[in-house]
């Protein structure tokens, strides 16, 4: 009995899940909401990361500020992500010893 419950709710939380997915590989958006859809990734990173950034350290704020330029600088001079993170987590490093 405990099983099909659980594959019932497996169901009923996936159908919403997948039928969006193939709805919008049907539908044709015009060239400006394609572009604003294509922006809400970043925008939705940068929501989730910014906070994280300024309480790195609560009394000293500009610390995370510095290590996310660190960060910045990184990845436009085309560092691996993996050298972006270490890059940050260094500047953080140093700067609170």
């Amino acid at each position: 009995m405990i099983i099909w419950m659980i594959i019932g709710m497996a169901v009923v939380t996936a159908i919403p899940r997948f039928i969006p997915a193939f709805i919008i590989d049907q539908a044709h958006f015009p060239k400006w909401v394609d572009r604003w859809l294509n922006a809400i990734p970043y925008a939705a990173l940068g929501a989730l990361i910014f906070p994280g950034i300024l309480s790195v350290k609560p009394d000293a704020p500009q610390i995370g500020v510095i290590a996310a330029l660190v960060a910045i600088l990184l990845a436009w001079v085309n560092v691996h992500i993996i050298g972006v993170v270490l890059g940050a987590i260094a500047a953080v490093f140093f700067m609170t010893l």
